[in-house]
């Protein structure tokens, strides 16, 4: 048997640190953050976890995929936002499917949404499970007789490679590290590494319109995907050619990306990959404060200059890793290549960069610095937040996108909000931010909430917390989510950011590939 996940928090049963060790984490955590509960809690145990019962069994048909014992049921339950790693941390599972089903190839997903379409059972798409935005939670619409999880994580083989055209055919339910092993045996990368990298699928980045953490550049799975096959909750096969590009009409991959598991059940991709870059240069440049670098950035990704990492912490963020010292912002900066130098594109940067009054570092990938420093807590927070759970640190994140000629008043007003909105809420805290990616119109600031949180109101703190910030972000014109998805906790926010003419064609095709609305209802249109 295999290592298995947490059934409430972030990574494997056999990384869950003993108490002994949360509790010498929580005192350094305390003193560097200034605040956190002097009690660190203990997570309910998985034979503690009391489910509602399935309100419908698991059909004959079936049998062989599918399981409703506590932990695939608790895994499969909901995402790993804050409030979501709260429940799970107290053993609360308000949406449990009734069961889990793991299809291996199409025809077991096809005999899955047949049977649930006659059954009136809505089924919830799940890859990784690292929704951070409600999007997987088993909730049926008012018409369903009960909800399922429909796992792809049993079809996530590297099934194809045309080194020709650089491109690879990859099932839904492979993770970044799985895809990665198979590709880098033939020299090749896929290049995408989220946040959730380790545990999160192709499909699922596919169906959020995941972002990966290289700054600039193909760093969206939208730029990565060349042609995407899915089956429709009436088992139609929807698959678009392999082309590099194409003018014909509105594109069928377009319509998947993004579609968080509403149209139909992704099943593999055609992907771009590149070969494995064999040069790289980095470094970490130092700014008097957050506003000088972003106009450094902004006029390096103008000059084309295509860093493969360009991110901007600000100085509260820098040392909240252990970074800095709080007195400086940071740029990340870093260039890679697979066979040309990089060392003009470096130079041409750290240039920019001292005109901007920026001072840097450089140091070898290998070494460690303040660059490493960030690079190892960026890694680390999923992890990291469980921790903040245990001991009554509220922690979690939102972010956006929007043009430079507003950045910067854009960024004052909506830390400004939260800040105000955590100070009311929790009585202290901080927000800081950093600049995820960067393009030459405008760039995505992603916001770091930390404050002291009341056992047992963690959940409603933060929604406090969160819908001040929400609309803060619209009224300053950004985007409610430039890489984590809507779900169901962004849908008031973007149900008013989309056109409407959009939002009816959207409801109608909708209706069209799903007519009994069995597949993942509430999730960006109505059952």
């Amino acid at each position: 048997m295999g290592r298995r996940r947490k059934h409430w928090g972030w990574g494997f049963e056999d990384e869950q640190p003993p108490l002994s060790e949360l509790q010498a984490a929580a005192k350094g955590l305390r003193a560097h953050l200034g605040f956190g509960g002097e009690i660190v809690e203990e997570p309910a145990p998985l034979d503690q976890v009391s489910l509602t019962p399935p309100r419908v069994g698991i059909p004959a048909e079936l049998r062989d995929i599918a399981s409703d014992d506590v932990h695939a049921r608790a895994l499969n339950a909901q995402g790993r936002s804050y409030a979501d790693v709260v429940r799970g941390f107290r053993g609360l599972f308000p949406y449990p499917p009734d069961f889990v089903v793991s299809p291996r190839d199409e025809d077991e997903v096809r005999q899955v949404l047949d049977w649930a379409g006659e059954a009136g059972i809505a089924v919830s798409p799940v890859g990784g499970g690292t929704s951070v935005v409600g999007g997987i939670d088993a909730r049926p619409g008012p018409d369903h007789a009960g909800a399922i999880a429909l796992s792809l994580r049993s079809m996530r083989s590297v099934l194809e490679v045309d080194e020709v055209s650089r491109a690879a055919r990859i099932e839904a339910g492979a993770t970044g590290p799985e895809l990665e092993t198979a590709l880098r045996e033939r020299g090749l990368t896929l290049r995408f590494y989220p946040q959730s990298f380790e545990l999160a699928t192709l499909g699922g980045w596919i169906a959020t319109r995941a972002g990966g953490h290289f700054a600039t550049g193909p760093t969206h799975i939208d730029d990565l995907v060349q042609s995407v096959r899915a089956i429709t909750a009436t088992g139609e096969v929807w698959a678009s050619r392999r082309l590099p590009g194409s003018g014909a009409g509105p594109s069928p991959d377009r319509l998947l990306l993004g579609s968080e598991g509403t149209l139909a059940v992704i099943t593999e991709a055609w992907v771009r990959v590149l070969e494995r870059p064999r040069e790289r240069r980095s470094a970490s440049v130092r700014f008097t404060d957050f506003a000088t670098g972003c106009a450094a950035v902004r006029e390096i990704v103008q000059a084309g200059l295509l860093p493969a990492n360009c991110r901007l912490i600000d100085a509260r963020e820098a040392a909240a890793t252990f970074a800095g010292d709080g007195s400086h912002a940071l740029l990340v900066l870093a260039f890679e290549a697979a066979a040309v130098t990089v060392n003009e594109r470096m130079d041409h940067a750290l240039r920019i960069c001292e005109r901007f009054t920026g001072d840097w570092e450089e140091k070898p990938t290998d070494e460690r610095g303040s660059m490493g420093a960030w690079r190892d807590a960026f890694v680390r927070a999923p992890y990291l937040r469980d921790t903040f759970v245990a001991m009554g640190v509220l922690s979690e994140t939102f972010e956006t996108a929007v043009t430079w000629d507003r950045l910067d008043a854009f960024v004052e007003d909506v830390r400004g909000s939260a800040e105000a909105a955590l100070r009311e809420v929790c009585g202290e805290g901080q927000v800081t931010v950093r600049l995820t990616h960067a393009y030459p119109d405008g760039a995505a600031p992603y916001f770091t909430c930390l404050a002291p949180a009341s056992r047992g109101e963690e959940i409603a703190q933060w929604a406090q917390v969160k819908r001040v910030a929400s609309e803060a972000i619209l009224r300053c014109g950004g985007t409610i989510t430039h890489h984590h998805a809507v779900g169901r906790d962004h849908r008031p926010w973007y149900d008013r950011q989309r056109p409407e003419p959009f939002a009816a064609a959207l409801r109608a095709a909708k209706a069209a590939v799903d007519p009994r609305g069995i597949l993942n209802p509430g999730v960006l249109v109505d059952p």
